[in-house]
């Protein structure tokens, strides 16, 4: 048994880097969802990619808030008078 590399796959056949492996999945993705759906798909998966972002920059958005709103809490406790006795 020979101490080495193990026999499988050579990086290039696990990249699929031929054109035609390329055509044959065009091929089978046109006739698996057709003509028809395919601008379909496409528009509604942009929507979403439009939806998606605009909840992640809003989740940046709210924790900034959130971290302005603590820093403004913690400056009037700071400024006010803590004026226990009598």
């Amino acid at each position: 048994m020979p101490f080495g590399r193990p026999r499988g796959l050579e990086p290039e056949e696990i990249m699929f880097r031929e054109w035609w492996f390329w055509v044959i999945i065009l091929v089978v993705i046109l006739l698996l969802f057709g003509t028809t759906r395919l601008p379909g798909l496409a528009k509604s998966m942009g929507e979403s990619m439009r939806v998606f972002r605009k909840e992640v920059k809003g989740l940046g958005d709210d924790v900034k808030a959130d971290e302005a709103q603590k820093t403004t809490e913690t400056s009037a406790k700071s400024e006010t008078p803590s004026d226990t006795k009598s």
